[in-house]
């Protein structure tokens, strides 16, 4: 007698782990359900204040004009994985994720490169680089950096154009000073700042003494041209170390 109902409260055990199974699964499906629609799309740019191409709105018309624009569209025909490489194909992102989530969300999150110099070159080269001295052709975006032109090949930005780059990029002083930068046939470096009529040779860029000639100058910006005049030197050297030799009008 006890074995009987020890298999029958085993049997309905089974039932009742059968129905709670079923119920969930139930319950599952009706939060996954797949013929729900995109309802509302989130796009993230990373670093979007500090100067990239990348915003919302271009992220947007590159998903509608290529198709992949997931609003109105069943969630199982969202391709997360498509969207991904299609915005990985563009010369300005660095990493892009996208996934789906209840509710008929989706979300899209985007790293962008971020340039730090133009270059003009003289053999007609016209392309930005970002601070790991990767190459992005302009496509009609225009950014606040400072431009390069001269004999620049693109060997030269990406392993040395790219140190002055960086720190312009990072140092407040000499973001706003510099407004271009010549290269010379010969190699040395002249920057053409904002204010002033002077040139500042730099020589042939050394990314271990670049800081020291940077900080150079503003010691002297800050010190020395205040009282003499901003326009009394046509010329302002760094070339040589630990000192500023100027030529003046």
């Amino acid at each position: 007698m006890k074995t009987s109902w020890s298999k029958r409260l085993f049997v309905a055990s089974d039932i009742l782990i059968a129905i709670y199974l079923l119920l969930a699964f139930v319950s599952f499906d009706k939060k996954g359900d797949p013929k729900a629609l995109c309802s509302k799309v989130n796009i993230d740019i990373a670093d979007n204040a500090a100067g990239g191409f990348l915003d919302a709105k271009v992220i947007k018309e590159r998903l509608q004009k290529t198709g992949f624009y997931p609003i109105g569209r069943q969630l199982k025909d969202v391709d997360t994985r498509g969207i991904e490489e299609m915005l990985r194909r563009s010369p300005f992102v660095k990493t892009a994720e996208c996934y789906k989530t209840e509710g008929g969300y989706v979300y899209i999150s985007v790293t962008q490169r971020m340039p730090v110099i133009r270059i003009k070159a003289d053999n007609g080269d016209d392309y930005y680089i970002d601070n790991k001295g990767v190459a992005m052709m302009p496509e009609n975006y225009t950014a606040d950096v400072a431009v390069a032109t001269g004999r620049i090949s693109k060997r030269y930005a990406a392993k040395n154009l790219v140190h002055l780059a960086r720190y312009l990029h990072t140092n407040d002083f000499a973001n706003d000073l510099v407004e271009q930068i010549n290269v010379a046939p010969d190699g040395r470096v002249a920057l053409i700042p904002r204010i002033g009529c002077q040139v500042i040779q730099m020589g042939k860029l050394d990314s271990l003494t670049l800081r020291t000639q940077m900080q150079n100058l503003r010691v002297f910006y800050d010190k020395v041209l205040p009282t003499v005049g901003w326009n009394t030197y046509r010329e302002i050297s760094l070339e040589f170390n630990n000192q500023i030799v100027c030529k003046k009008n």
